[in-house]
């Protein structure tokens, strides 16, 4: 019984581990893109206009 308490007890540190992969995983390439002023002005203007997006779509769809 000890035994399957342990194996229970590794699932949430699994869980923690494969999300940081994932977090790594993903920003990897926006690193990359960040390394050059070009790469940091397109990742700011297409930040800038995701958000400015959701914005106008949410405001509309809620009527604010």
């Amino acid at each position: 019984m000890n035994n399957f308490w342990e194996n229970i007890a590794r699932y949430p540190r699994f869980f923690i581990s494969a999300m940081i992969g994932l977090l790594l995983i993903l920003i990897s390439p926006f690193q990359k893109l960040l390394r050059t002023t070009t790469g940091k002005i397109i990742f700011g203007l297409g930040f800038v206009g995701i958000v400015s997006f959701l914005t106008f779509t949410l405001k509309s769809m809620l009527d604010i």
